[in-house]
């Protein structure tokens, strides 16, 4: 495992940012943490890079305990800030060198995480010269310096324009091709577009642990709509495979939840022959990530 959290808990006097959560990321994952603002967060990844002690649990980066072993931890992880920490009276080759220096790393990494990151254009500037999209590539590469395993990005695209958004993006799942990435946002099209994973984090518990594929939710489970020409009764429907839960919409309009991955459209198509109904619709119904964050984090 390149994360694994063991019931971190974390409290700041009277209020719980982290509630007792655990999960892991395999290395190689990109990994998409989302919530609302002030859900915990930050809190989270500042307790596993080392920034900040839980008051209980356990984090672990590499196989590193962060409590115990923090320099290791230090080593195997490349974090960027919410608020991005740059010298901007520094040229961009003078800043990457000035933090290749503090990680006693070799002068020529400097021009591998120039060139990895798009920088080379313009990377004989001062950093106040750069536009938003150009500070946040140095950075990245600032966090990529010491070669680390699992990079830690918190909020990477906030206030980029549409161009600079895509390059990011498409920076960040560049790196994700060798290393772990877990990323937290508040873009869901950004989710779609690079991570294979999400997590969602609600007043400090995690909601949602859910696998992306082709950029949409992973389904186990499915929602079909649909209409017969006449009125059934719900006992009948009991004959569909894989049947979990039955709703009825409308007189003549059911929504049908089956515990598959399957495409279960023809079977029900099937089943209204089997039973001499027709079907005036079926519509296979998903739900897209934004869908998700709002049902599970919306308050009730």
């Amino acid at each position: 495992m390149s994360i694994e959290v063991q019931n971190i808990t974390k409290k700041y006097g009277s209020q719980t940012a982290l509630n007792n959560i655990s999960f892991t990321i395999n290395k190689g994952e990109i990994v998409g943490f989302l919530g609302p603002n002030g859900a915990g967060k930050s809190t989270l990844m500042k307790i596993i890079t080392t920034f900040l002690a839980a008051d209980s649990g356990v984090a672990l980066v590499a196989g590193f305990d962060v409590a115990t072993q923090s320099k290791m931890v230090q080593k195997s992880v490349g974090y960027l800030p919410e608020h991005n920490p740059l010298y901007l009276d520094l040229y961009v080759r003078e800043y990457l060198e000035f933090n290749a220096s503090l990680h006693k790393i070799s002068k020529d990494r400097i021009a591998e995480v120039i060139e990895l990151t798009g920088l080379t254009p313009e990377s004989h500037k001062k950093i106040s010269a750069l536009s938003k999209g150009y500070r946040q590539r140095v950075g990245i590469a600032t966090a990529l310096l010491h070669n680390p395993e699992v990079l830690i990005l918190d909020e990477p695209t906030t206030g980029l324009d549409p161009n600079q958004l895509v390059e990011i993006r498409n920076l960040i799942k560049n790196i994700g091709k060798d290393k772990t990435v877990f990323l937290s946002t508040h873009i869901m099209q950004e989710v779609e577009a690079i991570c294979d994973r999400i997590l969602i984090i609600d007043k400090g518990t995690i909601v949602t642990d859910k696998k992306l594929k082709n950029n949409t939710i992973a389904i186990t489970e499915q929602l079909i709509e649909v209409e017969f020409d006449s009125a059934i009764e719900a006992a009948i429907l009991e004959q569909l495979p894989n049947l979990k839960e039955t709703k009825k919409l409308g007189s003549h309009l059911w929504q049908l939840t089956f515990s598959t991955d399957q495409d279960m459209r023809p079977a029900v198509f099937d089943f209204a022959t089997k039973n001499q109904l027709k079907t005036l619709q079926i519509v296979l119904k998903t739900k897209n990530i934004e869908e998700l964050f709002r049902e599970k984090t919306t308050k009730k």
